[in-house]
């Protein structure tokens, strides 16, 4: 069993800044990939930002240019960078992480972590 567990959300004025952390721990061989996701209430989670182990990333349209995902591979940890932020960007944002155990390749969510923008 994996524990993915996300923190840094909060409340933010528009333009502000906040950063995202999440560790992942447990029964994990290594990780594969670990990403942001986002869900509004009555919508599908979208994806934000994603970073594999060869350090490629992947970012959403809304987020490029403006958040940053980074990882330190030692802690299983990835981090959402998260600038200029909008209204818009309201959401709960959910860490997900691909990694293998026993050689074979899983998935795993966290809890989620409210982030929520306004003046």
């Amino acid at each position: 069993q994996v524990h993915v567990v996300e923190s840094g959300g909060g409340l933010v004025q528009p333009g502000g800044s906040l950063r995202l952390s999440c560790a992942a721990s447990g029964t994990i061989g290594s990780i594969y990939a670990m990403g942001w996701y986002r869900q509004t209430p009555g919508q599908q989670r979208e994806l934000v930002a994603a970073i594999n182990s060869t350090e490629h990333t992947n970012y959403s349209d809304s987020a490029k240019g403006r958040f940053t995902i980074s990882r330190d591979s030692a802690k299983n940890t990835v981090y959402l960078e998260m600038h200029n932020l909008q209204p818009e960007d309201t959401a709960v944002y959910y860490c997900y992480v691909k990694y293998y155990w026993s050689d074979f390749l899983h998935s795993s969510w966290g809890q989620g972590t409210q982030v929520t923008v306004s003046s």
